[in-house]
C-alpha cells in the first residue's frame, strides 16, 4: 500500500512530468513564430549579399532587372571545369543583356578545384572575375582572393583576343599574367579557367545572351 508521502511524490511527479511537455510545446511555438518572423528578414540578407557578390565582377555596368531570378542552367565539363550544372545569370538594361555572370571551377587548383564567378559583357570582355571558394594554401596560393591582393584584377578589360591565345598563360609559361612567389599552380589553373569560360562564351553567345526579356508592365 502507498503511504501518503509516496502518493504526494507521485503527483509532484507528474505535475513535473506535465510542466515540461507544456513548456516543450510553448518553445516549439515560439521556435517557429520566431522562425516565421525573421524568415523574411533572412532571405532579404541572403539577397543583398548575392547582388553584392555579383555585383563585385560587374565593374559599374548599369542593370534594371534582378540577375538572381534571370538565370539559365548550362554544362560543360570540357571548359566549365565540371560535370555539374554551372549557373548563368543574365544582366538586362532596358530588356537587353548587357552582360552575363558565368559560374566556372578551376579544376587543377593546387590544393584542389576553385570556383569562380565572372562578369562578361555582351562583346565578350571581362568586366571582373572573383573567387568564390579555393582551399589554397593560406599566406601564398590565397592571394587569389581580391581581399588579399590586387591579382585577380588584372583579369578586368580582358578579351580572348587580348591577350593573343597563346599567351593566356603565366609568365613562367610564356604568358602575359603574373604568379606568386613560390605558387605557380594556383595562378596558372585560373588563368586556365578564365580563358575557357572565355572560350565558352564565344562558342555559345546567342544562346547565352537570349532573346530581349519584355519590358516592365508588358503583357
Amino acid at each position: 500500500m502507498d503511504t501518503p508521502g509516496t502518493e504526494s511524490t507521485q503527483r509532484r511527479m507528474l505535475r513535473a512530468a506535465a510542466v515540461l511537455a507544456i513548456t516543450a510545446v510553448v518553445a516549439v511555438g515560439l521556435v517557429s513564430v520566431v522562425h516565421d518572423v525573421a524568415q523574411p528578414r533572412i532571405e532579404a540578407s541572403r539577397r543583398a549579399q548575392q547582388l553584392a557578390q555579383l555585383g563585385a565582377v560587374l565593374g559599374g555596368v548599369a542593370y534594371d532587372n534582378d540577375p538572381l531570378d534571370d538565370t539559365l542552367e548550362v554544362r560543360d565539363a570540357e571548359l566549365l571545369g565540371t560535370d555539374a550544372p554551372l549557373t548563368v545569370h543574365r544582366v538586362r538594361k532596358d530588356g537587353a543583356t548587357v552582360a552575363l555572370l558565368v559560374n566556372a571551377v578551376a579544376p587543377d587548383g593546387y590544393s584542389g578545384a576553385i570556383r569562380l564567378l565572372l562578369g562578361i559583357d555582351a562583346h565578350g570582355r571581362l568586366l571582373g572575375v572573383r573567387v568564390l571558394e579555393h582551399r589554397e594554401t593560406p599566406g601564398l596560393g590565397d592571394a587569389i582572393e581580391a581581399r588579399r591582393s590586387d591579382w585577380i584584377r588584372g583579369f578586368d578589360g580582358r578579351s580572348l583576343g587580348d591577350p593573343p591565345p597563346p599567351r593566356w598563360q603565366v609568365r613562367k609559361d610564356g604568358g602575359d599574367f603574373d604568379s606568386f612567389t613560390g605558387a605557380t599552380v594556383t595562378p596558372r589553373a585560373i588563368v586556365r579557367a578564365v580563358r575557357n569560360a572565355l572560350e565558352y562564351f564565344a562558342r555559345h553567345r546567342d544562346e547565352l545572351l537570349g532573346t530581349p526579356a519584355p519590358a516592365r508592365g508588358s503583357p
